[in-house]
């Protein structure tokens, strides 16, 4: 259930500016549809916000996801990536946290960079409000999509250490996720697989869930990559490779295809987590 819209920054964001401030639904007629319903894609979005959605008190696990909508940092598909991953995670007993980051950011030199900080700033505001929220600080996660998942990863693989100087005392407090979900994530690993130097992964770096398709147009060897190179530093980690799927579906059907059976293996995993226990 959306609870409430929470605004990240009180000013200017730091880091690379976002968009024009004139947040808009850019899905024309003949834009793509999935499972034949059409897709929110916003932009213009130059300081972030994040919605917050919070299950019923008495379905409250204790545990909260930063979720990062894809959309090659031109846009955010909301719906697709955002408000139906959040009721999913509501009815697990999750709190989730849409987060509407800086976009577009396609045309920066590292696109990634505001959209993390915003990542980074949604974390330590979750754990600053958890009493409110009724999630516990040390069960907060995060899960992205395509370039969104591109941005989690950033959160992931930076382990605490912040992109940003602190604006506030909100920002005494952690960002480092307690855990990751990625889902068909981008721009992870170079031509060679090699994962982004910039962000490695250290063995101080949480959990992790992945999931790809084999037919993925976004290759599955950036989650094979991310995967392998978690492993390499004794970070638990899983990932489910699909025959076929493509990309982009979200949680929505694919015909003939297995790969949207994803949130139920990951289900099993926050379940083995402990992250479903009431807390």
């Amino acid at each position: 259930m959306l609870v409430e819209r929470v605004p990240l920054w009180t000013g200017t964001p730091p880091g690379p500016t976002g968009g024009d401030g004139n947040e808009r639904d850019t899905t024309g007629p003949t834009d793509g549809r999935v499972a034949g319903k059409s897709v929110v894609r916003l932009t213009g979005v130059a300081s972030a916000s994040m919605d917050v959605h919070l299950p019923p008190p008495d379905r409250r696990t204790g545990s909260g996801v930063v979720i990062c909508p894809g959309g090659g940092f031109h846009i955010l598909a909301m719906d697709l990536e955002g408000t139906e991953v959040a009721k999913w995670l509501n009815d697990l007993g999750i709190a989730a946290f849409v987060l509407r980051y800086r976009v577009p950011t396609a045309s920066h030199r590292v696109p990634s960079t505001g959209p993390a900080i915003d990542a980074q700033r949604a974390l330590r505001i979750a754990r600053d409000k958890a009493r409110a929220w009724g999630i516990r600080p040390d069960r907060v996660g995060i899960l992205g999509f395509s370039a969104g998942g591109k941005t989690a990863a950033v959160a992931l693989s930076r382990a605490g250490k912040a992109l940003y100087d602190p604006v506030d005392a909100v920002d005494r407090g952690d960002c480092r996720p307690d855990f990751g979900i990625l889902v068909y994530p981008a721009y992870l690993a170079d031509e060679h697989g090699t994962i982004d130097s910039a962000n490695p992964i250290t063995p101080e770096c949480p959990p992790c869930f992945l999931a790809h398709a084999a037919d993925d147009p976004i290759p599955a060897a950036n989650s094979l990559a991310y995967f392998s190179a978690l492993r390499a530093a004794k970070v638990p980690a899983e990932l489910h490779v699909w025959e076929s799927g493509g990309h982009g579906y979200g949680l929505r059907p694919v015909a003939d295809s297995p790969v949207t059976t994803w949130p139920a293996r990951c289900e099993a995993w926050l379940r083995q987590r402990r992250l479903l226990v009431k807390a």
